[in-house]
């Protein structure tokens, strides 16, 4: 499943942008990564993206914003957040919102592999 399945990672942290996008590549996975949640929405990647790995708290819309608007566009590609600053009022609106997991930075690779695995499994690991 992984070849068929395009990851698009969304973070402001270049180093995490990288080193995610790097971890995900070497399982299989073609990875694009991007700056900024308005960075992803005027990319051509969009609309072939599997799921979304986050960041929750980006400085002009958040991962839990993005998620939102990209419903409302009729998107259902599987969300996954990711932030440094984990809090329990804001992984309930992740969730809510539809995230399928919420990991605390720096989390561990079977961990975002696992909600990976899940959130591909939802989706049947193809662009929605």
């Amino acid at each position: 499943m992984p070849k068929h399945s395009v990851i698009s990672v969304i973070d402001d942290d270049p180093s995490v942008r990288g080193a995610t996008s790097n971890l995900l590549a070497s399982y299989g996975y073609l990875v694009h990564a991007f700056a900024s949640a308005e960075e992803f929405l005027s990319a051509a990647e969009l609309t072939e993206t599997s799921c979304v790995i986050t960041d929750v708290q980006m400085s002009l819309m958040s991962g839990i914003d993005l998620l939102r608007h990209m419903r409302s566009l009729g998107h259902r590609m599987p969300f996954i957040f990711i932030t440094a600053f984990p809090d329990d009022a804001v992984r309930a609106r992740a969730i809510e919102a539809g995230g399928i997991c919420f990991l605390a930075k720096p989390f561990a690779t079977a961990s975002l592999i696992k909600c990976l695995t899940i959130a591909l499994s939802r989706s049947g690991g193809t662009p929605a």
